[in-house]
């Protein structure tokens, strides 16, 4: 489980800050406390910082993109909520959040002095914060259901759904209005339970002070319920900051920076290790290489003299020795093709063993195809010749022509390679 420091800063680089431990589960683990930053310091060794930055500094809103996140989202945001703002877009800091089930993005505006103002003064305390996040965020969202959170004169406000937003030097009925609320409960039916519920925190001072719009409220909502916090707002910040909820500002340029020294630290050795079986092995191959080319230029050499001493005229350069050696043995007559004539009469030989009531009557040879001319009893025989020449796979025979002589069949058949 994680625990948490949670500070919240005032609108003022000097006003005192406040702090309190909160864990992910959003249960709180120690009093408040306030003082100054370094003391705010002091109390956060050993935890993880989250910092609650004024909300009147911010802007947030929603956005229907269908970008997903990430470098392109952030490219995106400003050119997509550009409208909303009376500042250039260069100055200001767009932030997102988690998709929300409308389909919606939650977005954070903040201008990029003001964000980098915060860093500075964190880190001249010496605090580096994991996650710095709108401080009217830590409101939690209850669908269904408005929130109101009064502190002093400021007011924080959620519909439960898509609508957040911060509002100073005024009153929950005008938050309610400005969220379009109020005037919205008057045109609905006055027996729809589904909306008018309105629950509020704040301290008794606020409670007492606020009595009046209280009872207002309560004349045109279904319900009104009071939260007092009699430990301050922050205990009901931290613990909805700290179980995740709130957009963190800290994205971008501002966001944590990977340190690929550490993690690569519990790697060294193996990819040193890895690193040199490679270099090994392209020095292996190297040599080889190197040796192969060597063995190639001697025998080159060597086959150069040899050719030079049987045609001492031919003085060009051998680049085929392969085809030199062709030429050599077709200028000695040997014979460059296949040998088909002994093997093709091999094969016939066994065909005609097989089908003894046949007989040949000539064979002739040329340009590797055998011709021979067989009589037979009936053109099943010398079908069956046909096929046993042809079964070795190394000849392929065929019939050419066949005639009926008396009662026999005289035919042509012709054997050459396979393939050919």
């Amino acid at each position: 489980m994680a625990e948490y420091l949670v500070i919240r800063l005032g609108s003022a680089p000097e006003a005192t800050v406040s702090w309190i431990a909160a864990d992910d589960a959003g249960t709180q683990r120690s009093h408040a406390g306030s003082g100054t930053l370094a003391d705010a310091a002091a109390a956060a060794v050993g935890r993880a910082v989250i910092v609650l930055v004024p909300a009147t500094d911010i802007l947030t809103t929603t956005v229907d993109i269908p970008i997903r996140g990430g470098a392109r989202l952030r490219a995106a945001l400003p050119f997509a909520l550009e409208e909303l703002v009376a500042d250039d877009i260069d100055i200001l800091h767009f932030a997102s959040g988690t998709r929300r089930d409308s389909g919606l993005l939650p977005v954070a505006i903040v201008a990029r002095d003001k964000l980098e103002a915060w860093i500075e003064l964190l880190a001249e305390a010496g605090i580096t914060a994991s996650r710095i996040v709108p401080e009217n965020q830590g409101l939690a969202r209850i669908p269904g259901t408005a929130s109101v959170l009064v502190n002093g004169d400021l007011v924080f406000f959620n519909d439960g759904a898509d609508t957040e937003f911060a509002l100073q030097g005024a009153t929950p009925s005008d938050a309610l209005v400005a969220a379009g609320l109020l005037s919205a409960r008057h045109e609905e039916d006055a027996e729809d339970e589904s909306a008018g519920h309105l629950l509020v925190y704040c301290e008794a001072a606020d409670e007492e002070r606020l009595s009046h719009e209280w009872i207002t409220l309560r004349h045109e909502l279904h319900s009104v319920d009071i939260n007092l916090l009699p430990d301050g707002t922050l205990p009901r910040l931290a613990v909805t900051v700290a179980s995740g909820s709130g957009i963190n500002l800290l994205q971008g340029r501002y966001g944590e920076k990977t340190d690929y020294r550490a993690q690569f630290q519990p790697w060294r050795i193996a990819a040193v290790l890895l690193l040199g079986l490679f270099v090994a092995g392209f020095a292996a191959k190297g040599v080889d290489y190197y040796r192969l080319t060597k063995e190639e230029a001697s025998l080159r050499e060597q086959f150069t003299t040899e050719y030079r001493q049987i045609r001492p005229g031919d003085s060009r350069e051998l680049v085929d020795p392969v085809n030199a050696v062709r030429s050599i043995r077709q200028g000695l007559g040997a014979a460059s093709g296949p040998q088909v004539f002994l093997p093709s009469l091999r094969q016939l030989s066994e065909a005609m063993a097989q089908n003894s009531s046949a007989r040949i009557e000539t064979i002739s040879y040329r340009a590797g195809v055998v011709d021979v001319r067989i009589t037979s009893p009936d053109v099943a025989t010398l079908d069956n010749i046909q096929k046993a020449v042809s079964a070795s796979g190394q000849f392929q025979a065929s019939i050419q022509s066949t005639d009926q002589v008396a009662d026999e069949i005289s035919s042509r058949l012709q054997i050459r390679e396979a393939g050919s």
